[in-house]
């Protein structure tokens, strides 16, 4: 089993990136993020057998869907941004929440350039020491109930569809809160989404 707090505090040392969420002309919102080239040494030693995957739910918006498995027990964050390589930030940054990691300031408006990106340069990106936060209890890991399990499954086999049929930003839309804590909210999603499928 693997120690939260290590990972936690993994995840708070490597809140070095931004990701930018939406751009508005000449200005950008972006949000402190994980840089996964800070937390992969950390991770290694916490777990040399972690393991990070990425799934894209959608291309338009960009909406990513991040799972990092630490000795066995998984946790996800999902999130939408300005490009794929910005969700897949955020996403890592929502993976953080779960572990009680949150950034230390609320997303900003910076000057933004379609060349050169959001400009963060002079934006902090001190995370205070983790003696600085009070310690919090974790949220429950993902559940291994096999009828989650199965209606998880059931929500991505249905995802897919969406997919093929044009209609995967709408399901985007509707899985950004999750695939439900409870096999009753699992199948109202499931409901919701199916309904976009028939049209």
């Amino acid at each position: 089993m693997a120690e939260p707090h290590r990972v936690r505090d993994a995840l708070r040392a490597s809140m070095t990136a931004w990701a930018t969420l939406t751009v508005r002309d000449d200005q950008a919102r972006v949000t402190l993020a994980p840089d996964l080239d800070v937390l992969a040494p950390h991770l290694d030693q916490i777990d040399p057998a972690w393991s990070l995957t990425w799934a894209c739910d959608s291309v338009t918006p960009p909406v990513v869907r991040a799972r990092l498995s630490v000795h066995g027990t998984a946790r996800e964050g999902l999130a939408t941004a300005h490009t794929l390589h910005d969700a897949k930030l955020a996403a890592l940054a929502e993976l953080a929440r779960s572990y009680g990691v949150r950034p230390t300031s609320d997303p900003v408006w910076v000057e933004y350039d379609p060349e050169d990106g959001a400009n963060t340069t002079e934006l902090e990106t001190d995370t205070p020491a983790p003696a600085d936060l009070p310690e919090r209890p974790l949220p429950p890991a993902l559940p291994r109930d096999p009828q989650m399990e199965k209606a998880r499954r059931h929500i991505e086999d249905l995802l897919e569809q969406l997919k093929v049929a044009g209609r995967g930003g709408e399901a985007a839309r509707i899985l950004m809160r999750g695939y439900g804590e409870t096999l009753e909210e699992s199948r109202a999603i499931y409901k919701e989404l199916h309904s976009i499928l028939k049209g």
